[in-house]
């Protein structure tokens, strides 16, 4: 059933049958039945406030770390990249931001700024709300170790204000209160040099680009490192640098990425996701986990 929402009420934008192979970086996906981009957080409230308590809901930022399988999502994809990003410093080392604000976008404006602490997040090839709902890291740096404090919402357009201590956070691992999403954050930063902090960015991404298949739709690291080991060396180690499963391929430059090469579909991924895992633990003993986020149906 269509959920009872007053267009005229709205000023975002509303699309139907949305392919979401548009919005994910791996370039795959089935539609999503409605697809809501808010003018800003007010008309964000107001969409929630109307919506039926029954549907069923995501939240999409840059669509890394996603995997939309081919059948697509019934139901409705809030789109929050390019409306909630807004930025504001709130004293001289706290940024808050909305969750739609690029992760790459924070790490640049506090260079700027000469304040350190976030460079990490230039590697982190999403939005902070991502960040915050999977605690995305990268070269050593956590994204909760900066938050201070966050903004959730929930399906009724209730806005609350939460610390770290209301969530269980661990490596790649956020439970929060159910049926709130988040809204925005507040980072702490230190004080540093803003030429340093714009080298160290420049040189993580250099990092990046020569390790990590930059040039091919990805979803970022599909597995969660094991305690003590690399879920690459061990991918690696097996031979399975190239193994394909129709369009989608381990990555040839690091083993913890796969690919799409150019035809791949949502079930070449999921079959591929699989076929690593079952192959590792088999030789290994060692089931990895994935960090990648699945939804929707199989076609």
């Amino acid at each position: 059933m269509m959920p009872a929402v007053d267009n005229n009420s709205l000023r975002g934008e509303m699309r139907y049958d949305e392919p979401l192979s548009r919005h994910t970086t791996w370039r795959v996906g089935g539609p999503a039945s409605r697809f809501y981009r808010p003018a800003d957080r007010e008309d964000l409230l107001t969409f929630l406030r109307q919506l039926d308590p029954a549907e069923p809901l995501f939240w999409l930022g840059l669509g890394s770390n996603l995997l939309v399988r081919d059948g697509g999502f019934r139901g409705t994809v809030i789109a929050t990249q390019g409306c909630l990003n807004h930025l504001k410093w709130q004293g001289d080392t706290v940024l808050s931001a909305e969750v739609g604000v690029a992760c790459a976008k924070i790490a640049r404006e506090a260079a700027r700024a000469g304040l350190c602490g976030v460079e990490f997040l230039a590697g982190i090839p999403g939005t902070l709300g991502g960040a915050l709902a999977m605690n995305a890291g990268a070269f050593g740096g956590e994204t909760w170790r900066q938050v201070i404090c966050v903004e959730t919402v929930d399906r009724f357009g209730e806005v609350r204000r939460r610390t770290a201590d209301d969530f269980e956070i661990g490596y790649r691992h956020v439970v929060g209160q159910p049926g709130e999403w988040f809204l925005s954050a507040e980072l702490a930063m230190q004080v540093g040099d803003a030429a340093a902090a714009q080298r160290e960015i420049k040189r993580l991404l250099e990092k990046r680009a020569a390790t990590q298949p930059t040039r091919q739709p990805s979803c970022g690291s599909v597995f969660r490192n094991p305690p003590g080991d690399h879920a690459a060396r061990l991918i690696e180690s097996l031979g399975l640098k190239g193994k394909r499963i129709g369009g989608a391929e381990v990555s040839q430059k690091h083993a913890n990425f796969i690919v799409n090469t150019g035809d791949a579909t949502a079930s070449d991924i999921e079959r591929l996701i699989e076929a690593v895992q079952s192959q590792v633990e088999a030789e290994t003993g060692i089931r990895l986990i994935t960090e990648v986020h699945r939804i929707g149906e199989s076609s």
